[in-house]
């Protein structure tokens, strides 16, 4: 697992970049969509390109819509690459061996056979992930099987299973308790009875166990995720297994029934979709299939309803803000600082640039959203919503202006407010972090400054690096010389040793003779 503030580094350097005039690769949205895209083991694919100045370098290519490190899933196409037979019949055959080895019926059959056993029969493997009826103890005998499993632990399966931590994929980093208790709180305060879970399976959980407890409690719960395993702990109507880049049910029309009649329940009153992507995902993907669900609710409102917006919880890092305000005009970031109970960084309550970035994204008026006043949280007159405690209003901005919880300082030159570790830089015009590279290309090569390659590929560290390469080949050819003519030094004195020692013991026998 890479270093959790590298990799934190890199997700902000790409959630302060645009759209446009960025270097990378992005996401193209083919206009027609008559065209199926290919499918790997996540479903449908996306259609990628590389651009550089936004223009496009390179012919477009099919790659995974969920992981993008291609040791996780290694699927690649050409756009316009015409594929054999015997090559589409493998890759089905490889999709379909990817696949969980039950179907989602066999996983609730094999629930309700498991709840009905005697607790001292109940049993989980830890190394397969996997609820274990009396049949399967044999072929587990030599794991790690964990006994007694109770109805407590049925409904918290998130405490049971391992997480998966990748951070561009699965990234299950799962809300903590406060986390929870809040997002659940403010449900009844907003009117709200229905949740789609996209991605949030502990939130999932804590409806439902506050709904079993209390009888007052009506609210309901579907969750969506990616994660297989989830499938042996709910029944159907429950839980759907789903891609949520490319809005994918992969249990086909039967899960996306379920997911309609939830949303469209009661004619789309009181439900509100709350979403957790993984960090490292593209926004725009996700961004798509956010406004498919949006449009799968707005097909069950009446036309006097079409000015109406399914509310929506994007919880998201701060440094995304702009990205998804590009997407989604009317949402704006609420200062409340979500945390992870297993994620080093993302801590409530730490300080400075330890404290958690993660934020809710909502089109719900932040006016109606009561955050915590135990927590440090204040309500702000001027901008009639809840601010932390050092996010001070800047009067020259007429906002507080803070995004990341510290007290920001208001710049006249850049007419705006700025992290406090900032500074105005004459030669570049605006305000940056001391150590920065003053003047330094915005896009291609750091090295040479050149706009047409980028710093992996410039001539001059490529030449660096073979003149860098044939020194150490040089050194290492000395290094095995040296060690060689050592050994046979050592081996010649070892040798001579011998001789005088063989001599001295013929002078002493002669003598003796």
């Amino acid at each position: 697992m890479a270093a959790p503030r590298d990799w934190l580094g890199a997700v902000e350097e790409e959630g302060n970049s645009g759209l446009q005039g960025s270097s990378g690769v992005e996401v193209v949205f083919p206009s027609d969509p008559a065209t199926p895209a290919p499918l790997c083991p996540h479903g449908p694919t996306l259609l990628f390109v590389k651009v550089n100045q936004g223009k496009e370098e390179s012919r477009r290519f099919y790659a995974c819509s969920a992981c993008r490190d291609r040791k996780d899933c290694n699927f690649f196409q050409w756009e316009d690459e015409k594929l054999s037979e015997a090559r589409l019949a493998a890759r089905e055959a490889h999709n379909r061996r990817c696949q969980p080895p039950l179907s989602r019926t066999q996983c609730a059959e094999r629930y309700l056979k498991f709840i009905e056993l005697p607790l001292a029969e109940r049993r989980f493997c830890q190394r397969c992930q996997q609820l274990l009826l009396p049949d399967d103890w044999e072929k587990h005998r030599e794991h790690w099987v964990v006994g007694n499993i109770s109805a407590s632990q049925l409904g918290r399966p998130s405490q049971l299973l391992r997480p998966l931590e990748n951070k561009k994929t699965n990234a299950q980093y799962l809300f903590a308790e406060r986390t929870c208790h809040f997002l659940v709180d403010l449900l009844p305060a907003l009117g709200l009875t229905r949740v789609l879970c996209v991605g949030t399976p502990r939130l999932h959980e804590l409806i439902r166990l506050k709904a079993s407890g209390d009888e007052k409690s009506n609210i309901k719960s579907l969750l969506l995720d990616i994660d297989f395993r989830y499938s042996q702990f709910y029944m159907e109507d429950s839980f759907c297994r789903y891609n949520m880049f490319n809005h994918h049910f992969f249990d086909g029309k039967a899960a996306l029934e379920v997911c309609r009649t939830f949303l469209q329940e009661d004619k789309g009153e009181g439900v509100i979709m709350v979403t957790d992507p993984p960090f490292g995902g593209l926004v725009e993907p996700l961004a798509v299939t956010f406004k498919k669900l949006i449009a799968m609710w707005k097909e069950g409102q009446s036309q006097d309803s079409s000015h109406k917006e399914l509310p929506v919880f994007w919880i998201f890092p701060y440094f995304f803000e702009s990205r998804i305000r590009q997407f989604f005009p009317s949402f704006c970031m609420l200062d409340y600082q979500v945390d992870y109970d297993n994620h080093a960084l993302y801590k409530h309550g730490k300080t400075g640039r330890k404290q958690s970035p993660v934020r809710i994204f909502t089109n719900i008026p932040p006016s109606k959203i009561i955050l915590p006043s135990e927590e440090g949280y204040r309500f702000c007159p001027l901008c009639q919503r809840y601010v932390s405690l050092e996010n001070q209003h800047c009067e020259h901005c007429n906002s507080c202006t803070s995004k990341d919880g510290r007290k920001w300082n208001h710049c006249f030159l850049c007419k705006k407010c700025v992290k406090p570790s900032w500074i105005h830089c004459s030669l570049c015009g605006h305000c940056a972090l001391p150590d920065h590279s003053c003047g330094a290309p915005k896009d291609g090569c750091f090295i040479c400054g050149e706009l047409d390659h980028k710093r992996s590929t410039c001539p001059q560290i490529t030449a660096s690096k073979k003149v860098i390469k044939a020194v150490r080949k040089q050194k290492q050819r000395k290094s095995k010389k040296t060690k060689m003519e050592t050994v046979k030094e050592q081996s010649m004195n070892h040798t001579s040793v011998t001789r005088k020692k063989k001599r001295r013991e013929r002078a002493h026998q002669y003598l003796c003779s």
